[in-house]
């Protein structure tokens, strides 16, 4: 069993490197063993605070109008840096850029307001767990959680795909969002998502992933085009719903075929109350995202 080890962080570590080693470990004979436990590690980030312009910076490019409170997947983003510090230590036993983010689900407690977060600050904390049989390989969660003054006011679970050994056909990984069929959703709307939308994206929240910046640097990782940030899909999708989402609740979505850039896709919703269903899927139909959300 691995030692429960935390990491005080002063300040969020950067990105730009951490991910450069994840680049560097998917060259083969460079990466992680693939074998072996999840760390018991914690990252802990004490007093985060959020920058205005940053966050008009990050509303512009998914969509939303800047309010009162943080858009739900906002803390996602500041606590991205401490997930990714994580799945780059020697201790972790996977290489990142190996790694398929297939879902995330955000359970909001309650909204975090703008001016809060700016003078008081989220304490943010994370840690990698749940390692468990994929039908396609192994697959675990990132989880992020804040609080203030002690009390947790948000959650964010992402579930990585490592495929490969250690799979079981039998696992069940459909649940949720999964189980959604976005083709029985009616349109909404349709998008023309531009070639530069992982560029702009990765400028705002640091996420460089070399699979999103060009159709160059994706081809190195076999992808045809680059492909959009799954984060900004979501993001772009809730955006979509201001001011008809309830304040507190979970929003789970799976992330289902690469959105490639540029595109032309169909958003389609269904509403059920205060719960909704919503999904992005191409123009021939094939999904790229299915969501729902759950009010509580």
């Amino acid at each position: 069993m691995a030692t429960p080890t935390t990491i005080e962080l002063d300040e969020a570590p950067s990105l730009t490197p951490m991910l450069a080693k994840a680049a560097r470990g998917a060259i083969p004979g460079l990466g992680a063993s693939g074998e072996g436990e999840l760390p018991a590690t914690t990252a802990v980030l004490r007093g985060a605070t959020v920058d205005v312009d940053h966050l008009a910076d990050y509303a512009e490019v998914c969509g939303y109008r800047l309010g009162p409170v943080l858009p739900p997947t906002y803390l996602h983003m500041l606590g991205f840096p401490l997930s990714v510090l994580l799945m780059t230590r020697p201790d972790f036993p996977f290489g990142l850029m190996g790694m398929v983010h297939v879902r995330n689900t955000i359970t909001q407690s309650r909204p975090v307001g703008i001016d809060e977060a700016r003078r008081t600050g989220v304490d943010l904390t994370a840690t990698v767990e749940n390692l468990r049989p994929h039908p396609k390989g192994q697959q675990l969660d990132n989880v992020v959680v804040a609080t203030v003054d002690g009390d947790e006011v948000w959650r964010s679970i992402s579930t990585y795909l490592k495929r490969g050994s250690g799979g079981d056909e039998q696992a069940d990984d459909r649940s949720g969002a999964a189980d959604i069929d976005v083709g029985d959703l009616p349109m909404t709307a349709r998008w023309s998502v531009p070639r530069d939308i992982g560029r702009r994206y990765g400028a705002v929240s640091g996420d460089r992933n070399p699979i999103h910046l060009s159709a160059l640097s994706a081809k190195a990782f076999g992808f045809p085009r680059a492909i959009a940030h799954g984060m900004w899909t979501k993001a772009r999708c809730l955006a979509a719903l201001e001011g008809v989402l309830p304040s507190t609740g979970t929003i789970d979505v799976a992330f289902k075929l690469p959105l490639l850039l540029p595109s032309r896709v169909e958003y389609a919703t269904a509403r059920r109350g205060d719960d909704w269903r919503f999904g992005v899927r191409g123009t021939g139909g094939k999904p790229h995202l299915a969501g729902a959300v759950v009010a509580g």
